[in-house]
C-alpha cells in the first residue's frame, strides 16, 4: 500500500525543525481548549489496550503520554501499580480528579516520553493511548520506553491510522495551518512498518489489530463546535486563522465528518480507524 498524501517525511531542502520551540508549541496546544472532554469519550479504548497487554493485579505500569488517563483508570482498575505521566500538568490533573471520583489508586507525575525519568527495566508493562505518537522525536521516546521496561514486559499502544478519520483530520487542519517542517507525521505510528521500525530491534515480539473507535455526536456541527472548543489541535488551528480561512475550515471539516458518518440523518457516527499493537520486550 502506497503511502497516504503527506505521510512520509521528504528530507530534502527541508530544514532541522527546532524541537525545543516545537514542544513548547505542542504542550501550549494541548493545555489549550479542555482535553478532557474529548479524552473521556475515548476511554473504552484504554480498555480494550489493557487486556490486549493483558494488564494483571499487581503489576507495575507506566502510562506514557497519558493526557486524562484513559489507560491508566484501565490499569487501575485491573489492580495494578499504575504511574501516570503526562508533560502538561493541566492534563495530569484532569486524570487524578477522575482517578479520585472513582476510587481508582495511581500516582501522577509531570515526564516526557522522549526523556522518562525513570531507571532502566522499571515496568512490567507501559501503555500509551493516542500520546506518544503526538511527540516530536519518534525513535527517542521507542527507545525510552523499551528502556524503562523490564525484559518481558509488554508495551501496549493505540495509535490513529494514518488512512483512518483522524489521519485524515490531520491532513485536512495541515493544508490549513501547515505544521512545522522536519517532524515525521504522528499517524505513523499507526503502521506497522513504522512500530517495526522503531522497536523491532528490541522486540520479541509485535503484534497489531487494526480497531475502530466510533465518534458519536448530533451532528456534524455538533462534532465541530465541541472540537472547535475543547481539543487543543482543532482549537489552536481555528485560533490561528482570520474569519475567511475559519469558514474555509469549517467547511472542510463540515464535507469531511459527511461523507464519512455512518449514521445518515439521525445523527453523526464517524469509524475512526486506529492501530492496537503489543509490544513483548526481549
Amino acid at each position: 500500500m502506497s503511502a497516504p498524501e503527506n505521510l512520509t517525511l521528504a528530507t530534502a531542502g527541508v530544514a532541522t525543525p527546532d524541537l525545543s520551540a516545537v514542544k513548547q508549541k505542542q504542550q501550549a496546544t494541548w493545555a489549550s481548549g479542555d482535553y478532557a472532554v474529548i479524552g473521556a469519550t475515548l476511554q473504552i479504548v484504554g480498555e480494550m489496550l489493557a487486556e490486549a497487554a493483558d494488564i494483571c493485579g499487581g503489576e507495575s505500569v507506566l502510562d506514557v503520554a497519558a493526557g486524562n488517563g484513559n489507560a491508566t483508570l484501565a490499569a487501575a482498575r485491573r489492580f495494578a501499580r499504575v504511574t501516570s505521566t503526562d508533560y502538561v500538568a493541566a492534563l495530569l490533573e484532569k486524570g487524578r480528579q477522575r482517578a479520585r471520583a472513582e476510587g481508582l489508586e495511581a500516582a501522577f507525575e509531570v515526564a516526557d516520553a522522549e526523556a522518562l525519568p525513570y531507571p532502566d527495566e522499571s515496568f512490567d508493562a507501559v501503555l500509551s493511548t493516542f500520546g506518544v505518537m503526538f511527540a516530536p522525536r519518534h525513535q527517542q521516546c521507542a527507545d525510552e520506553m523499551l528502556r524503562v521496561l523490564k525484559r518481558g514486559g509488554r508495551i501496549g499502544l493505540a495509535s490513529w491510522t494514518p488512512e483512518g478519520f483522524i489521519g485524515r483530520l490531520f491532513r485536512l487542519i495541515g493544508r490549513h495551518v501547515p505544521p512545522p517542517a522536519g517532524l515525521q507525521p504522528p499517524a505513523l505510528w499507526g503502521t506497522p512498518a513504522h512500530l517495526e521500525e522503531l522497536f523491532g530491534a528490541g522486540a520479541g515480539d509485535i503484534s497489531c489489530t487494526r480497531r475502530i473507535f466510533n465518534f458519536r455526536y448530533r451532528s456534524a456541527e455538533h462534532w465541530i463546535q465541541v472540537f472547535r472548543d475543547f481539543y487543543g489541535p482543532t482549537h489552536k488551528a481555528f485560533a490561528a486563522l482570520d474569519a475567511a480561512g475559519q469558514a474555509a475550515l469549517h467547511a472542510d471539516l463540515k464535507a469531511l465528518l459527511e461523507e464519512m458518518n455512518v449514521a445518515g440523518a439521525r445523527a453523526l457516527v464517524v469509524p475512526g480507524e486506529y492501530l492496537e499493537a503489543v509490544i513483548r520486550k526481549a
